[in-house]
């Protein structure tokens, strides 16, 4: 039977758009709203179900659209909180955005399990250069010239469509910005998922919550994962191979052996430090009980120094 975590999961791919409410509607005292990040929705979603477990009379409303909306909503003041999954700028601090860590992923390189030159990547990988002529510049526009294989199908490139970390991080990573990633625009992680899984000779970036089944912890039917040649020696070595479960990625990021960036903290923004007690007491229970459900959910635990250090921020 699927969890509760992997129903909302299913329910926002289909929809594309979902708010989840936890309790009945009080008043505003007892009310958190939450917008923003893809990549931290999921795990949005858990904590909100674990905590109505014990705090019935709060009510959390969740809704995601990208990082850049949650910057957006919590810097208007629409919502109490807005998901960010990249770093805050200084230009947004100015704007008053305080923020403060809650967990980590990653994004990573995503193909079409029935890749033409699957075995070949599975065993080279990419470095950072050849993303960047596949990503950037458009160089390898055949998957033959990105592996050295023999096939001349055409790469077809994705990227996100909305302001996102994703793309942001994906970008970070090869010295740009999202905007300058090329290839056709597609919405939101679940988008890109299903486009990647449409095109056996597609490429993309997903997070990896949406890459990795987090019940049997392997990938999803249709998609595959193209493993970073990090040392840039030609081939993936033992310490590069990472990437078969979402317990093995996970357990790379958390020792540091994937590639910072892609991989990254995930933050809550608010406009100022958040006045209302049910907001303040919910992030102060993230920080601490609520991380036993983040290996869970297919996230990474924040170390327990950086816990203490965002506590500080609330106290």
């Amino acid at each position: 039977m699927k969890s509760d975590f992997v129903k909302a999961v299913i329910l926002f791919l289909i929809l594309s758009f979902t708010i989840v409410s936890c309790g009945k509607k009080t008043d505003s005292a007892n009310t958190i709203s939450i917008s923003g990040a893809f990549a931290l929705y999921p795990m949005a979603v858990k904590w909100a179900e674990e905590y109505k477990k014990i705090n019935p009379e709060i009510q959390i409303h969740i809704s995601a659209g990208g990082a850049g909306k949650g910057m957006t909503d919590a810097l208007s003041g629409m919502v109490d909180l807005g998901m960010v999954s990249r770093s805050v700028s200084a230009e947004e601090t100015e704007k008053g955005a305080w923020y403060i860590a809650v967990t980590k992923d990653a994004v990573l390189p995503t193909i079409n399990s029935s890749n033409p030159e699957l075995k070949e990547l599975q065993l080279k990988g990419l470095k950072k250069s050849d993303f960047a002529k596949i990503f950037l510049t458009g160089e390898f526009t055949e998957w033959d010239k990105a592996t050295g294989g023999s096939s001349k199908e055409k790469i077809n490139v994705f990227t996100r469509s909305d302001a996102c970390g994703a793309g942001e991080m994906w970008g970070k990573y090869m010295g740009k910005k999202q905007e300058d990633i090329k290839g056709t625009g597609v919405f939101g992680d679940p988008g890109m998922a299903d486009a990647i899984r449409k095109d056996k000779n597609s490429i993309g970036y997903n997070n990896i919550i949406y890459i990795y089944d987090i019940n049997t912890k392997k990938k999803h039917e249709g998609l595959e994962v193209i493993p970073i040649d990090i040392n840039e020696n030609g081939t993936i070595d033992p310490d590069e191979s990472f990437y078969n479960t979402i317990d093995d990625i996970d357990k790379a990021i958390r020792e540091g052996k994937y590639p910072s960036p892609p991989a990254r903290d995930l933050y809550f923004v608010s406009k100022g430090k958040p006045l209302n007690k049910a907001t303040t007491d919910f992030l102060k229970w993230i920080l601490g009980d609520g991380q036993k459900f983040v290996k869970e959910g297919g996230y990474v635990e924040l170390p327990k120094a950086n816990i203490n250090e965002e506590l500080k921020k609330l106290n």
